[in-house]
């Protein structure tokens, strides 16, 4: 169930003035701005590029968009962080340096989260705060792949978040990467070992909860990748950007069953990325957390000398990378981070609670696409597909481009699961969070305009 207040908050969020009635946009005019973009398949387009895109038609139509493109936040920032912040603020720490590895408050209350919530055992310095999770996802994926040079490739179990290959593109590191539709269950294990036998693979990147497709891996499939990396001397990057948003389960209540399912429990070749992006809707100020295995951080790879002075790998990825990088994470977003995180840790707040919003859209928009005609691509293993922030789409008889152009139509957005990594031809994404609740009934008229004109 949607905690009242949440729900009232939200909906004051909410034009409710705004017209939502349209005819459909000119073809004319969505044809000559995306062809602005010099790109002839729309599937190539970055997310960015699709909500610059959108933008132009709006202004240009003055229609607007049911948004579904963007994973941006769609719910007020925590206001312990926001008070945090302003405290360190007014402290005068803008004045100095952080410290590399994180302040202490931050590293600690990082710890004690993932003993209460995760139930994974790791000393403060593992963890280390950083510039959002994607910053932290720049450095493991980096530093993994400098610790040996027979080793220079990155495993992604697809579909997956398309940054993170950007990333290896920029630093021109090599990647492999499958599609784990059709690899569910036991089948994981078989297809996971084919590529790791061949020697040359440093790391596994993927995230769970999926983005784009939800799919949650089982405890099962966590713990083949987990012996598989551990037999194959391979890290596992996870990416726990939705950490918590499963709402099958309730993964919200510090010290009590059950915990946020992590490949950690099986295998010490870990770094888990986590974000205040999403669960404490903190995006703006770009604070993120990364904790690596103890045994991790302390182990030596003698090729980190050659890009380096340590060839310890903790010491590698904060000195040698976050300090080239950004040399830290601001004061005031680790101090807004570390209460945010004390007050879930001292069962103050229900972070998990204040999610479900997402999930009850994700509810209600499945419905509208498979009242239209529409089926869900990615389902998941065991059980019925949790709604949270994401799902994915796609309409017999039409190529995720086709689908994807054709609702630019009716003022509908969506980005393909071409960019993800999906070997699906036929696939968008759909994020729920910047689509309002008094925009439903407008999202039911275009898909019923929609499936009547196939």
């Amino acid at each position: 169930m949607i905690d009242i207040q949440l729900f009232q908050s939200f909906k004051q969020l909410e034009n409710s003035a705004f017209n939502f009635r349209m005819m459909t946009i000119s073809k004319p005019l969505v044809d000559s701005l995306f062809a602005q973009f010099g790109e002839d398949d729309i599937t190539r387009l970055s997310i960015r590029e699709v909500g610059k895109l959108v933008s132009q038609i709006e202004e240009q139509s003055g229609q607007e968009f049911i948004h579904m493109e963007m994973g941006v936040p769609g719910l007020p920032a925590s206001p312990v962080a926001i008070e945090a912040e302003k405290e360190a603020l007014d402290k005068g720490l803008a004045s100095a340096y952080p410290d590399i590895e994180g302040i202490s408050f931050a590293k600690d209350e990082i710890a004690r989260f993932a003993h209460l919530f995760m139930d994974v055992e790791v000393s403060a310095a593992c963890c280390v705060p950083t510039v959002g999770a994607m910053q932290g996802s720049f450095a493991a994926l980096l530093t993994v792949a400098r610790t040996n040079p027979a080793k220079p490739y990155t495993l992604f179990i697809d579909p997956g978040f398309p940054v993170q290959k950007s990333q290896l593109h920029l630093l021109g590191l090599p990647l492999k990467s499958f599609d784990v539709l059709n690899y569910r269950g036991d089948k994981l294990h078989d297809k996971l070992e084919s590529y790791l036998k061949e020697g040359n693979i440093c790391s596994i990147c993927y995230s769970s909860p999926n983005n784009p497709s939800w799919i949650c891996f089982s405890e099962s499939e966590l713990k083949t990748i987990g012996e598989l990396a551990t037999k194959y001397d391979v890290v596992v990057i996870e990416d726990l950007a939705y950490f918590g948003m499963d709402f099958r389960q309730n993964y919200g209540v510090p010290g009590i069953p059950p915990y946020q399912l992590t490949v950690s429990h099986y295998t010490d070749h870990y770094i888990l990325l986590l974000s205040a992006s999403k669960i404490f809707s903190y995006a703006g100020q770009r604070i993120g957390m990364m904790i690596i295995s103890e045994s991790l951080r302390k182990r030596k790879y003698p090729n980190l000398k050659n890009y380096f002075t340590s060839d310890v790998f903790g010491h590698f990825i904060s000195y040698g990378v976050l300090y080239a990088t950004t040399a830290g994470t601001s004061h005031s977003a680790q101090y807004a981070l570390a209460s945010t995180l004390k007050a879930a840790n001292d069962g103050q707040t229900d972070f998990v609670g204040e999610l479900h919003l997402y999930g009850e859209k994700a509810r209600l928009m499945k419905a509208l696409f498979l009242k239209y005609g529409f089926y869900i691509v990615y389902k998941d293993e065991e059980r019925e597909l949790a709604d949270g922030f994401y799902f994915t789409i796609a309409y017999p008889g039409m190529t995720s481009g086709e689908l994807m152009k054709e609702f630019l139509y009716y003022g509908i957005s969506a980005i393909s699961l071409a960019i993800t990594g999906s070997d699906n031809p036929n696939g968008l994404r759909a994020c729920v969070s910047f689509v309002r609740l008094n925009q439903l009934e407008a999202l039911e008229e275009r898909l019923k305009e929609f499936a009547a004109s196939r």
